[in-house]
């Protein structure tokens, strides 16, 4: 009998001539190997031919190979079947290597999203070291306190080094413990600003946007009077035909959103000029030139004055209209009212009132028109006017009340939303609350000032 076995794999060729190393197979009298070679799946292939029918069925070598023969045949069907197995198995691992694939996917995602949201943050922190660093050069000119300026401005400058490593390698630092560095740092520069005096605007920066709400026009305000506990915020949507003002109990509640009180007022309100001073609000009756004084803590009026001859009702309002005919302000040294009289040609008047009776204590007349005017604001007795209330708007005249001397300036600030309906400086704070086209942002105003010493009186 002559037959051709193929596909024998290196393991069997080992096995059939392991197990015999003596055995010799003669040309005639066993089985002869022709060729051998590999086909596509690398798997060898072996050319066998049997020894003659005679010899099979006589001799004992031939029964020993038809005995080998046949485990072979054995050992290729479990092979077989290993082999299918192994397919089997391996159709699982590309499964599991494309889940993985997604998973891999899924964690780049989630490590982008943590960027993001670390950028943000770190953002906030810039921006609130860009709000401290104009209060160096301002504190570098006294000689006074030079070694607790020198940390200081150490300090700004790791901070900031910090921050700038940070941007480059998000997530290397604790934000929560840097924010907390951010704050200190803010409390011991304000402790020091107590220390100054009055002084002379200089420069303005920022805006910071603190929230985003409300009509284009509008006013928000602090008591630059409360204790530093009490940061309430007071908000007054739109500038004519509402009584209604809202209270919040901090600066992150109003951020949030979060309303602690609703005041419903006895008038309704002209403008977006009113201040909070006291514990009262101050502000311009509708249609009319009487101011109004209200008290948050018992809710009624505490006094009612007109202020004589001041023009109202869009007679002399700011370049933007909106009845802001009559300003109200506080600064250092106490409440204020600027408005524009006939008497004096549309030109705006300064007068300095008593917050209890709302009496006219002094009057200053300026030669600077109302009606040109964009916004104003009192700085340590200082009338400080913008020349508009749109892009482009600068600080361009001011009006000393302590000498009646007036100068013209060029302050630039960036009206970052175009249109600017209220504009009032917080001595508290040192800064400007503005309502930006419906957004309520603040302004970082930089001063020249004169450090107090025991030696002044």
């Amino acid at each position: 009998m002559r037959s051709l076995y193929s596909v024998l794999s290196p393991l069997l060729l080992l096995i059939i001539f392991g197990f015999y190393p003596s055995m010799t197979i003669g040309p005639k009298e066993g089985w002869q190997v022709y060729s051998s070679a590999q086909d596509a799946d690398g798997r060898c292939i072996c050319t066998v031919v049997a020894p003659e029918q005679n010899l099979c069925s006589r001799d004992a070598k031939s029964r020993q190979l038809r005995q080998l023969l046949e485990k072979v045949q054995n050992m290729s069907q479990s092979i077989e079947v290993l082999n299918l197995r192994t397919q089997r198995d391996f159709q699982y691992v590309m499964k599991m290597e494309n889940q993985m694939k997604g998973l891999r996917t899924k964690f780049r995602q989630i490590e982008e999203d943590r960027k993001t949201i670390m950028a943000r943050n770190f953002k906030e922190l810039k921006d609130k070291m860009d709000e401290l660093q104009p209060l160096i050069p301002v504190l570098e000119q006294y000689k006074t306190d030079a070694k607790l300026i020198s940390q200081f401005k150490e300090e700004i400058r790791n901070l900031s080094a910090v921050l700038t490593t940070i941007q480059e390698e998000l997530g290397a630092y604790d934000y929560d413990q840097l924010y907390q560095r951010v704050i200190s740092l803010d409390s011991r520069l304000r402790n020091c600003m107590n220390k100054l005096t009055c002084g002379k605007l200089m420069k303005i920066t920022g805006p910071v946007t603190i929230k985003t709400s409300g009509t284009r026009f509008g006013a928000w305000m602090t008591d630059p009077l409360a204790s530093q506990r009490n940061n309430r915020v007071w908000y007054m949507d739109t500038y004519t035909n509402s009584k209604v003002v809202r209270e919040y109990k901090s600066m992150e509640d109003f951020i949030s959103g979060l309303e602690s009180r609703t005041y419903y007022l006895p008038f309704k309100w002209a403008g977006t000029n009113h201040v909070v001073y006291n514990g009262s609000l101050y502000y311009n009756k509708e249609q009319s030139n009487i101011i109004v004084k209200y008290s948050f803590e018992t809710g009624r009026v505490l006094a009612q004055r007109a202020l004589e001859y001041a023009g109202f009702h869009n007679v002399y309002p700011y370049t933007w209209g909106g009845f802001s005919d009559i300003d109200l302000m506080a600064d250092e040294l106490g409440l204020w009212a600027v408005y524009a009289t006939n008497q004096n040609a549309g030109n705006i008047v300064i007068s300095q009132l008593e917050p209890q009776t709302l009496e006219v204590l002094q009057t200053w007349n300026t030669e600077y028109s109302k009606r040109n005017a964009g916004e104003s604001f009192m700085i340590c007795g200082t009338l400080y006017i913008t020349n508009s209330h749109l892009t482009g708007a600068k600080v361009y005249y001011s009006y000393n009340t302590k000498t009646s001397t007036y100068e013209y300036m060029d302050i630039p600030f960036h009206n970052q939303y175009f249109h600017i309906s209220m504009l009032d400086y917080n001595a508290r704070e040192r800064a400007l609350y503005a309502w930006n086209n419906g957004h309520q942002v603040i302004f970082n105003v930089t001063l020249f000032h004169v450090i107090k010493t025991e030696d002044d009186s």
